[in-house]
């Protein structure tokens, strides 16, 4: 099974900012935990226990900001953790890790529920994705969303199983194995990596600031050359 780890980044509702991203990254079952145990050594160098890396979660605003304990550690350091991180990406991709992501300019969605946009548009390419290992490699795989529980779960939910029965703008869903679930961030460090991935995003977007975008840019799902991982609009 593919497991998409999705986070998103930026307010819906926020006026002051102009850009709102849903992203994170497709891993195949059997990396997750090898892909844990690396980020696990990045987050041992800000843990007071060595036998408890968990106790230090990944969430790229605290760490660039220093909020929730992390401004005890250098600024420095804290974002060469959060590039560290990013990059097990390269490493892992493309045969373990695939980005998709999906970046709107909130001026061009008025009047509508951009965040349906962006989840429509991560639901269809992450199915086309699992059809072309079907079509090219006769692999049988099935895909699975994972959410960050502070997303809106009931939303989210409903809107899965309409793509599934009724379709959506680019047709039916048909290789996932179930709606979307949602984990509590804490408790996952590849729903960590996908905030990551998707502070990447905004600030690449919103702040013009792509230190950490630059690292992962050229890792989104594409294939002969044309990138369908990462919507811009």
């Amino acid at each position: 099974m593919h497991l998409l780890y999705l986070d998103e980044s930026g307010s819906v509702s926020d006026a002051d900012q102009h850009y709102f991203v849903l992203a994170g990254l497709s891993v195949f079952e059997r990396s997750t935990h090898w892909i844990e145990q690396e980020l696990n050594q990045v987050a041992l160098r800000f843990a007071p226990d060595p036998s408890r890396p968990y106790d230090i979660e990944l969430h790229a605003s605290p760490m660039r900001n220093g909020r929730s304990g992390w401004r005890a550690f250098p600024v420095a350091n804290r974002l060469q953790a959060i590039k560290d991180a990013l990059t097990l990406i390269q490493r892992h991709h493309p045969r373990d890790v695939r980005l998709f992501a999906a970046a709107l300019r909130k001026q061009n969605f008025s009047g509508q529920d951009i965040a349906q946009e962006a989840f429509t548009q991560l639901c269809s390419r992450f199915d086309l994705f699992l059809m072309r290992l079907y079509h090219d490699k006769k692999d049988k795989q099935r895909g699975l969303i994972v959410f960050d529980k502070s997303s809106t779960e009931a939303r989210i939910q409903t809107l899965a199983r309409e793509f599934k029965y009724s379709g959506h703008q680019y047709g039916l869903i048909r290789n996932y194995a179930e709606v979307p679930v949602f984990l509590d961030s804490k408790a996952s460090r590849l729903i960590q990596l996908a905030d990551l991935v998707a502070f990447a995003l905004f600030r690449h977007f919103e702040h013009n600031d792509s230190q950490f975008f630059e690292i992962i840019e050229h890792c989104f799902d594409a294939e002969g050359g044309v990138v369908h991982g990462f919507y811009h609009r």
